[in-house]
């Protein structure tokens, strides 16, 4: 059985579980896999993935293998709720050709164990943030290869017709860009009443909040966004440069897609030779395309206006910078890693910088 790549270096947003700390009851989780009619026997645990999003532990029963998701062990307000909006997606993504994990089920009854929860598929893949173990990867023309991939992936995600796959309620397009920068506002003011936060880690932040405001596009077309599209959030096939599934949904809504195409911008190098603000082990290895090839590449496969492009990838630099100070201050709070939260800290630094370098070309 296919199972996902466990990487050496967590990913940005994730710390790894250790075997005792997974809180899942396996004795809970047995009876609902036999009531769901999921094969029998014992259950054994593995930690992959886990932290200050979501965690996921690697299931083994009865000859196969799953991989389970939930909230994190402190779970935030919306957790259970995001996690109920991933499993909606994936089942409905089932029928596209968008690289993603199968969903093979799921229940929103928190008292199974104590939040929402998924099975879904193991994918046959590698983390590029972590680790380049594909022979491919050690190569100029593979790596960059891998930049064109991952561009190819979310033009396709973008291209599907949501209303055909039954996803019309999954978001709200009426609105949807005039209620980015509150929205992202009332989430910054909320860290200020975390305990331990000292704040203050952006002071244009009303500035860029303003130029949003007043550059925004007057019109767009609804489709699927990923809303954390980078190279940390993809597996790539151990065999060919391709992607082989988009992971971690939980953001994911029907709005406006070039938004995760702004993300992956804010995020991408300035210089193939310089790593990528996330520090990927990808974007460490160089040899990517640049910025231009990069955005040449989706025009050639999307019929979007990117007449606007720096305006979404300074959305995604204020939207991301806000989200990553988040983990920042539930660290500050020990509900987060202090390491992970400082690491995010300078992220989020760097993401207002980038806002403001685009700003002040514009």
């Amino acid at each position: 059985m296919a199972r996902s790549t466990i990487p050496d270096r967590p990913a940005p947003d994730q710390i790894r579980v250790d075997a005792d700390e997974i809180p899942v009851d396996t004795a809970a989780l047995a009876a609902w896999m036999d009531e769901t009619g999921l094969p029998g026997g014992d259950i054994d645990l593995r930690p992959l993935h886990g932290g200050t999003q979501n965690i996921m532990v690697i299931v083994s029963r009865g000859g196969r293998d799953y991989v389970l998701r939930r909230g994190p062990r402190h779970l935030r307000p919306q957790s259970n709720a995001a996690i109920a909006r991933e499993m909606t997606l994936l089942s409905a993504l089932s029928s596209t050709d968008v690289a993603h994990p199968r969903f093979v089920a799921g229940t929103t009854d928190t008292d199974v164990l104590g939040a929402t929860f998924f099975l879904m598929e193991p994918v046959e893949g590698f983390n590029a943030a972590d680790s380049l173990p594909a022979a491919y990867a050690a190569t100029p023309e593979g790596r960059e290869a891998m930049g064109y991939a991952l561009v190819d992936a979310l033009a396709g995600l973008a291209a599907v017709d949501h209303s055909a796959i039954g996803l019309d309620d999954f978001g709200k397009p009426d609105g949807f860009l005039e209620r980015q920068v509150p929205r992202w506002l009332a989430e910054h003011e909320r860290y200020a009443r975390t305990p331990g936060y000292p704040g203050g880690t952006f002071p244009d932040l009303d500035r860029i909040a303003g130029w949003l405001d007043d550059n925004r596009p007057a019109e767009f077309r609804p489709g699927l966004l990923h809303g954390d599209y980078h190279v940390a959030n993809v597996l790539y096939d151990h065999r060919t440069p391709e992607v082989a599934a988009i992971v971690d949904w939980e953001m994911a809504t029907v709005g406006d897609p070039l938004l995760d195409l702004g993300v992956l911008l804010a995020i991408w190098p300035d210089d193939p030779r310089q790593p990528d603000l996330y520090e990927s082990a990808l974007g460490q290895a160089g040899d990517l395309p640049n910025r231009s090839a990069i955005i040449a590449r989706y025009a050639e496969r999307s019929e979007r206006n990117l007449d606007a492009l720096d305006w979404y990838t300074v959305l995604a630099s204020f939207k991301l910078g806000i989200i990553l100070e988040g983990t920042y201050a539930r660290s500050c709070d020990g509900k987060a890693p202090r390491k992970v939260g400082e690491r995010l800290h300078r992220y989020a630094d760097g993401l207002f910088v980038r806002a403001r370098e685009i700003i002040a070309g514009a």
